[in-house]
């Protein structure tokens, strides 16, 4: 889509739905080293052919597997094409890729973050190492890049309202160039990893406790409940070790309007070297579910961290 057709429907972006999916490299590369792994590989090509299907202009990714530091950074090389090596299973060998980025939206999506108060910044440079959770994505939901791309960073120490404002600003971006987005999460649920080598054969979540919390979390978002999931997210976290404290769902969660009124389906769950990995579609739906438990603040804009241990109420932002 070119920036002038943009320009004529500003304002009528839309978000049509919403995945959660994991992102470790067995699903793409050794996806008959475990039934579970084979599994999730095949609903993730499934829950793909039906972004074919909805008319959906643009995929925004947001990846636990991106980490930054400094801010939120903003894939805006159009072609990134390179090699990649996973920092922890070298031995299931590379990911070649070449990608349709969308760098006109990334540039939005980096000036409305700015607009909201948030360090951010775009990428793009030959050879910019794209990380697993993004490729594994985007080659299963997209292997053909029929759909340009955009993906941003998960700031290791942004805490909910940061990611929530950046949630915001990604909606801002896809109603200023109103587009048609489908949102995905690249996280694993609890991501406790086996810490030595096993047969891929004996994968299996990696405690019974973990277990219960992923399949108590896929429940709720089977009932379409996703800003709930992300008023749990911390309790979660803690229980469970969520992937990168399971902030990915603040973000999804933000962009999508912080309400329950989705229809939710758990395509998927199983584990993948110890981790647990669901694949959940969340389309928006008239009505929503009564089992509320909204008790979080509401962020719009980011004024810092807050000065929670400040004897000067005035202090805090």
């Amino acid at each position: 889509m070119t920036g002038s057709n943009r320009g004529k429907s500003a304002g009528s972006g839309a978000v049509l739905g919403g995945l959660l999916v994991p992102g470790k490299p067995q699903i793409l590369l050794d996806p008959d080293g475990n039934p579970g792994w084979r599994s999730l590989h095949d609903s993730m090509r499934k829950a793909g052919e039906a972004l074919m299907e909805n008319g959906t202009e643009l995929l925004v990714l947001y990846s636990t597997q991106w980490t930054s530091i400094i801010g939120h950074q903003f894939l805006a090389d159009p072609e990134p094409k390179w090699t990649r090596v996973d920092e922890d299973f070298h031995e299931l060998g590379t990911i070649d890729y070449h990608l349709k980025m969308d760098a006109e939206f990334a540039e939005s999506w980096r000036q409305k973050a700015t607009d909201r108060g948030l360090t951010a910044r775009t990428v793009a440079y030959e050879g910019f190492p794209v990380d697993t959770g993004s490729l594994v994505a985007l080659k299963l939901l997209n292997p053909e890049n029929r759909i340009p791309a955009c993906v941003v960073s998960c700031n290791m120490y942004a805490d909910r309202a940061e990611t929530v404002i950046l949630g915001k600003a990604t909606r801002d971006a896809v109603e200023a160039l109103g587009l048609k987005v489908t949102a995905v999460a690249v996280s694993a649920l609890s991501n406790r990893m086996w810490t030595r080598f096993i047969d891929p054969v004996d994968d299996r979540i990696h405690s019974a406790k973990d277990d219960e919390w992923n399949r108590k979390i896929l429940e709720i978002l089977g009932e379409g409940r996703l800003e709930d999931v992300s008023q749990l997210a911390r309790e979660f976290s803690s229980q469970a070790h969520g992937d990168n404290r399971f902030k990915a769902i603040w973000w999804l969660s933000a962009l999508m309007g912080q309400d329950n009124a989705f229809q939710g389906r758990v395509l998927d769950y199983q584990a993948v070297w110890g981790t647990g990995a669901g694949v959940v579609d969340l389309v928006p739906a008239r009505r929503g579910s009564s089992n509320l438990e909204y008790d979080e603040d509401d962020a719009q804009t980011w004024g810092g961290d807050r000065g929670v241990l400040s004897s000067n109420p005035g202090e805090a932002t």
